[in-house]
C-alpha cells in the first residue's frame, strides 16, 4: 500500500484497516510456523504497512 493511499484515508478507516492488518499478519504467522510459505516476503511487506498506517494514523491524531 502506498503512503499517498493511506495519507487520504479517515483516522476510523485507519483503525479498522490496521486492526484487520494485523489479524492478516497473524494468520500468515501461524501458516507459516505450520507449513512454510512460499512468498516469506509478504510478512515483511505487512509489518511495513502497518508501521505506515501507525505513523500516518499518529500524525493525525496529533493534528486534531
Amino acid at each position: 500500500m502506498k503512503i499517498s493511499e493511506i495519507r487520504e484515508m479517515s483516522i476510523s478507516d485507519l483503525r479498522e484497516r490496521i486492526d484487520a492488518e494485523k489479524a492478516a499478519l497473524d494468520t500468515m504467522k501461524i501458516n507459516h510456523a505450520i507449513s512454510p510459505l512460499e512468498d516469506t516476503s509478504k510478512i515483511r511487506k505487512a509489518r511495513k504497512d502497518i508501521a505506515r498506517m501507525m505513523t500516518v494514523l499518529t500524525e493525525k491524531e496529533k493534528q486534531n
